[in-house]
């Protein structure tokens, strides 16, 4: 069941959503939804990463060249 949730923002976050929310022809919450999902997939993605990281060093994988690399 989707739950409402209430925040407070400026003026001009207000007014910079509801120019997305016109060019985009979306509305202002599914923007601020997808927003919100990619915040989380990002953190979630940054918290992977840095536990994966040492392992990925020392088996010398440094860059993304070399990950395609590995996996070409």
């Amino acid at each position: 069941m989707d739950k409402t949730l209430t925040i407070r923002i400026s003026k001009e976050l207000k007014r910079e959503l509801e120019k997305i929310s016109k060019a985009e022809n979306k509305p202002v919450s599914d923007i601020v939804r997808d927003s919100l999902q990619s915040y989380i997939s990002l953190l979630k993605f940054r918290k992977l990463r840095n536990k994966t990281l040492p392992f990925a060093e020392s088996s010398g994988l440094l860059t993304d060249e070399d990950i395609f690399k590995l996996i070409s």
